[in-house]
């Protein structure tokens, strides 16, 4: 199955910054479309400006529960089986999981990047196939 959405939480997650802020847009060049899902109710704008939607947690429903990821991929406009969802939660990852998307525990900025790069076919070695 082809991956076509990356759902990303904010606070433990895009807080991290680099390299980690630089998956939105390195998923974006390869065609995939971001998206951010916070239980907060506003994200910074520069965080906000680097993925196609945002949800939050006013937009309802909210995280853990599973509706939350599959609502945040139909704003996408993909189907949340397509959906790689990375958080620091344990209880959003169950969540997300039994929504149907592909899950990454985000627990540093290394490994969680070479995790979605895997995922989504981002490792620049991989773009000429």
């Amino acid at each position: 199955m082809t991956l076509r959405g990356l759902i990303l939480d904010v606070g433990g997650v895009l807080t991290d910054g680099p390299p980690v802020t630089d998956l939105p847009r390195r998923a974006s060049s390869a065609g995939i479309r971001t998206a951010l899902l916070t239980d907060a109710t506003s994200v910074p704008p520069e965080l906000a400006a680097l993925v196609d939607v945002v949800r939050l947690g006013p937009d309802g429903p909210r995280k853990p529960h599973p509706e939350a990821f599959r609502a945040a991929a139909e704003a996408l406009g993909v189907p949340v089986e397509q959906c790689v969802v990375v958080d620091d939660a344990e209880a959003n990852l169950r969540g997300a999981r039994e929504a149907g998307a592909v899950v990454v525990r985000h627990s540093d900025a290394d490994t969680t990047v070479l995790e979605v790069e895997i995922l989504l076919d981002l490792r620049p070695e991989h773009r000429s196939h």
